[in-house]
């Protein structure tokens, strides 16, 4: 069986600059694929809101066009991605990236199968991007994991509990809590990914579980997609951090220094802000003691 070339998608709204929008489509069975590929590789393909704004514009149009039946997300150059930008997290954004513009939502909310393609590093908010997709391809030299409480960025919403229905709740928290990093053949063994081939391989895997997709009903598929994607609709998009626990963490001490810290490429003072935030408290309950007490002299 055989494909068309890849060829850019033209026009006035596909002039990226930090992906690249592609579609091919297969010679026999007909239909066809769109590829969306972060090509920022001297940077690790870290997003921003203006990546992640180019990536909507392509789902977009992919869900949109009747001959399209798969979306393929990749990583340019060696490795698949490392999240999100810490340099550019650092100036306030990071809230706006995660919480009121989640990239996790194109893949919930594309009507067409997605799979990612995944080589390198798979950090971060590339890791859970790479997790909600349906189906997860791995080059062997795959590396998948979180770094957010290494860096003082903490996530809640879909994404967390959806890692518990891929991998079971104690793998999803050490993930998340313990901030390892696992090997291609550790997340075929978890469940993380569906299939480890040679790096070599992996273009021409994705082609055949594409070509497997294309070979069955377009419409069925979209509703299956829908179907398994419901069961997460009982979570919250917008969890404990923006509504009551932390409403105010990207404001705080501790969630600028972890990507003050990485930044300056050291390691993150965080207990010394516990300490001081332990101080100030005693401080102000002595306070508080202190004037109870003169009101009751007064008394």
């Amino acid at each position: 069986m055989s494909w068309s070339e890849w060829e850019a998608v033209a026009g006035e709204g596909f002039r990226f600059l930090e992906i690249r929008y592609e579609k091919k489509f297969h010679v026999e069975l007909g239909g066809g694929v769109a590829r969306v590929t972060i090509d920022k590789p001297d940077q690790y393909n870290t997003m921003t809101l203006a990546t992640v704004d180019e990536m909507f514009r392509a789902f977009y149009d992919a869900n949109h066009d009747a001959r399209i039946g798969v979306i393929v997300v990749a990583g340019a150059g060696k490795n698949f991605g490392a999240g999100g930008n810490v340099e550019w997290e650092k100036w306030g954004l990071r809230e706006a990236f995660y919480y009121r513009y989640p990239h996790n939502r194109l893949i919930r909310q594309s009507r067409k199968p997605v799979i990612a393609a995944v080589q390198g590093y798979c950090l971060g908010g590339h890791n859970h991007m790479a997790y909600c997709c349906d189906f997860t391809i791995a080059a062997d030299n795959a590396k998948f994991g979180q770094a957010g409480p290494k860096v003082s960025s903490p996530a809640d919403g879909f994404f967390v509990p959806y890692l518990c229905k891929v991998v079971g709740a104690k793998r999803a928290r050490e993930m998340w809590m313990l901030c390892r990093r696992y090997t291609a053949d550790q997340a075929l063994e978890m469940g993380l990914v569906n299939a480890v081939v040679p790096l070599a391989e992996l273009d021409g895997t994705v082609d055949q579980w594409c070509e497997e997709l294309l070979s069955v009903s377009p419409g069925c598929l979209e509703v299956l997609k829908a179907a398994f994607d419901q069961e997460m609709d009982g979570y919250a998009e917008m969890g404990v951090i923006s509504s009551h626990l932390y409403p105010d963490w990207f404001d705080m001490p501790e969630g600028k220094e972890g990507g003050a810290a990485f930044t300056a490429k050291r390691p993150p003072l965080f207990w010394p802000l516990r300490e001081r935030e332990s101080e100030l408290r005693h401080q102000l309950l002595s306070e508080y003691e202190a004037t109870s007490s003169e009101d009751d002299t007064h008394e």
